[in-house]
């Protein structure tokens, strides 16, 4: 092409990168590798090969670990962790940096060879993955050196287990790895089948740097290794991948007392309003959904764009599809790369062949003749129901489809089963900050997508995942509180066959919806207390009572609406209206219970109160200094409908230790009282019912825990599951929360000191919130 012409038609030339060091790395490691475990690389073994997307050539065979690999991983893993952790935070943070050195060091070599490995431009890897990556281990670095003074009540976890996808290779390694080290974890990593070798090298990196022996091991294998490692024993598991593997992942792992995070698939809104700058929409959007061939969990793949402009703005998108540069990634002036393997191009293919509503278009751009590589398309007129506008392609496809009001968007936003990211387009502040609240998503771009810092938290809501990447909130997903545990024993309610204490018959309902009501099963059980003397019947509930309930709690949704001031003049109120009958409840629970401590409990539940009424308003979140033009807005938000088991060996406590944080934050309750000694819980909805508490905001229910348990955990409207039942529940909630992948939060065996500070605090807050990160321009 001479300059001429390169004036005449403005194309850009061809710019390729060199692959000459990633080959000659390759070279050096016999274009063969083992694993990497306790600080050197095994021998290689029988594997598969590692091929290049773009020409189908073999880049390197790599092993297929076995049991006893990710047994020699874990038993490494496990021998290194204890000092790890011991050398302290400034210790630890020494490495990480290092390692964030060499990183930066090495940095074209990185770029070029996950290029090489996973189809994606030269351009991304080298502008996005790997300074996000650097960036990383330098954040971390410091919250290494933080974490004695700021984090002085938690301590690591151990050994975490961590499965990385393909999308991003070394940038999820970074997210998984960084933060699990920086608290004093080691960890046993396999990185994707297809792209296995920006891991490799890192893992050479972990060498030079010194990192002792141990702390990080990769082993690498398809899909049956991270079976095993989830199988293996491990404290933690992390996993970023598909829903269905995520819902797989917690079943295996039900009852295990294995913490968990999930970071899975996506359907993201991209919202274009009519007062928008179509122009820099079109260009957010090609970011959005073509960036890395649309194989991004939080691509925007689902365009909804304002009725009135939406004609214009597909004529501008369909020009810029055409202006797309397709073809080899290594060339710096390709927009669209390769797609990482055959397997993924066929699923692309028959997912988008088998549909026939709407109307497809495709990038004119001419596709290379060799290589894994499927065109830029967009598939307009679709009905938020059809296949395509509800499951996730994970490819260069982008469906759409019109709204007419902030309302109608925000509604076809939300009618998907996933909950990850939403961009959404305007010139007006005030709208934007008006809709992106209403979005069920862990993360909103305003004017913007596919921005990430290591300072902001990344993840989502429903059925992508829980727990967090990144910033202080990612912590907890490695760290634990240093609490003092005692072993739990299950509490069996008194028996007797005396008559009432008292003739004069005290009924006892359940409460739902603000009413008392009787049990759906029509059947109570007879309280008695410790020297056999009937106190009462309690209701049993059932299956339908939980729906009931549920459906109560849902339709109370204006409590997650109110401000935290008025959240907090209520559970004022009713600590008020508590005190008011404080010998009554002390009396009840000393009858309840059989011991002498009620006067203490109906002490501690005022106080408890006034805690989450002194919160209410105060349990804040961030504003994250993020290194773009932009602030991250780290906004709490209530998680829905939680159901609880309250604790057993304390009636009253046990449940306003759980109604407590739940209502300040705003979320909404369905309560399961303690089992051996409800009657404390069924005459506190009086104090309910005389404290301006909405109908619905919390509902109390009686009866076995083991039996209510399962269809709580497995009902698709609650969002969150908490146990602090004396019943070793742990297994059967965390199993039958899959089905929406709802949070779950069990004590694994053990029990907590209720009357102690160990019974209230941060850690209730922050399992009654979810973060939402708010990404808004900011500055010049």
């Amino acid at each position: 092409m001479t300059i001429k012409e390169i004036f005449d038609t403005m194309d850009y030339g061809p710019a390729p990168e060199s692959a000459a060091e990633a080959m000659e790395w390759l070279d050096t490691q016999g274009r063969a590798f083992g694993h990497f475990i306790d600080g050197a690389f095994t021998a290689p073994g029988k594997g598969f090969d590692s091929r290049n997307p773009a020409t189908g050539d073999t880049l390197a065979t790599l092993t297929q670990a076995t049991h006893a690999d990710v047994d020699a991983a874990v038993a490494a893993a496990r021998k290194a962790q204890p000092k790890w952790a011991a050398l302290g935070g400034h210790g630890r943070a020494r490495y990480i940096y290092a390692i964030a050195r060499l990183l930066q060091k090495h940095a074209r070599l990185f770029a070029v060879l996950e290029t090489l490995d996973n189809g994606k431009p030269i351009r991304e890897s080298r502008d996005i993955d790997i300074p996000l990556a650097q960036r990383h281990f330098y954040y971390h670095a410091g919250m290494a050196q933080l974490m004695e003074s700021e984090l002085p009540d938690r301590e690591a976890l151990g050994v975490c287990g961590q499965i990385i996808p393909w999308n991003f290779p070394l940038l999820m390694l970074a997210w998984k790895i960084a933060p699990a080290i920086a608290m004093g974890n080691s960890v046993v990593l396999k990185p994707a089948e297809y792209t296995s070798l920006t891991a490799l090298l890192f893992a050479d990196i972990c060498r030079q740097a010194g990192l002792p022996a141990g702390v990080v091991n990769i082993v690498t294998g398809d899909g049956e290794v991270g079976e095993m490692i989830t199988a293996a024993d491990v404290d933690k598991v992390a996993f970023t991948g598909s829903t269905e593997v995520g819902r797989r992942i917690r079943q295996a792992t039900a009852g295990q007392g294995k913490a968990l995070t999930l970071e899975l698939g996506g359907k993201s809104p991209y919202i274009v309003f009519d007062d928008a700058d179509l122009d820099s929409a079109v260009e957010g959007l090609v970011d959005a959904i073509w960036f890395n061939g649309g194989q991004v969990c939080c691509a925007g793949s689902r365009l909804l764009v304002q009725e009135s402009v939406a004609e214009r703005f597909y004529t501008k998108l369909r020009a810029r599809m055409d202006k797309l540069r397709i073809g080899d990634p290594l060339d710096k002036c390709i927009d669209v790369g390769a797609i990482v393997d055959p397997v993924q191009l066929d699923t692309i293919t028959k997912m988008v062949d088998a549909n026939a509503a709407g109307e497809t278009y495709r990038s004119a751009a001419p596709l290379p003749a060799n290589g894994c590589y499927y065109p830029p398309t967009l598939i307009t007129g679709l009905s938020p129901s059809d296949r395509l506008m509800q499951e996730e392609i994970f490819g260069p496809v982008l469906v759409g489809t019109t709204f007419r009001t902030p309302t109608e968007a925000v509604s076809l936003a939300n009618n998907t089963r996933y909950g990850l990211a939403a961009s959404l387009w305007t010139e007006n502040v005030n709208l934007a900050l008006d809709v992106a609240p209403g979005l069920a998503a862990g993360v909103v771009w305003v004017n913007g997508t596919n921005m990430f810092d290591a300072a902001a938290g990344f993840g989502g809501v429903r059925e992508s995942g829980f727990g967090r990447e990144g910033g202080w909130e990612g912590l907890s997903a490695y760290t634990r509180p240093k609490l003092g545990w005692k072993k739990l024993e299950k509490i069996a309610p008194f028996s007797g066959d005396k008559g009432p204490e008292d003739p004069l018959d005290r009924t006892a309902k359940l409460y739902i919806g603000g009413k008392q009501a009787r049990p759906d099963g029509g059947y109570s059980r007879n309280i008695h207390a410790k020297g056999g003397a009937l106190l009462g019947q309690a209701p049993i509930a059932n299956r339908k009572d939980i729906r009931n309930a549920v459906e109560a709690a849902r339709g109370a949704a204006g409590w997650s609406k109110t401000t935290g001031h008025n959240r907090a003049q209520i559970l004022y109120y009713m600590a008020e209206n508590l005190q008011a009958r404080a010998d009554e409840f002390a009396t009840r629970i000393d009858r309840l219970t059989g011991k002498r401590g009620g006067e203490k409990e109906v002490e501690a539940c005022v106080s408890r109160l006034f805690t989450y009424a002194a919160w209410a308003d105060k349990f804040d979140g961030q504003a994250h200094d993020v290194p773009v033009r932009a602030v991250a807005l780290a906004m709490r938000e209530p998680v829905g409908v939680i159901g609880a088991l309250c604790d057993d060996a304390h009636p009253l406590l046990g449940l306003v230790s759980v109604m407590g944080p739940a209502m300040a934050m705003g979320n909404r309750l369905v309560a399961i009282a303690s089992e051996p000694f409800p009657l404390a819980a069924t005459d506190f909805y009086q104090v309910l019912e005389t404290s301006d508490v909405p109908a619905g905001v919390v509902n109390i229910l009686t009866g076995p825990h083991e039996e209510l348990a399962p269809h709580l955990a497995g009902h698709m409207d609650v969002d969150a599951v908490w146990s602090f039942s004396s019943s070793d529940l742990a297994a059967v909630i965390e199993r039958e929360s899959a089905g929406n992948l709802k949070r779950s939060w069990v004590e694994g065996g053990r029990s907590r000191d209720w009357l102690s500070r160990d019974g209230e605090g941060r850690a209730f807050l922050e399992a009654a919130t979810e973060v939402k990160n708010i990404w808004v321009p900011y500055g010049e």
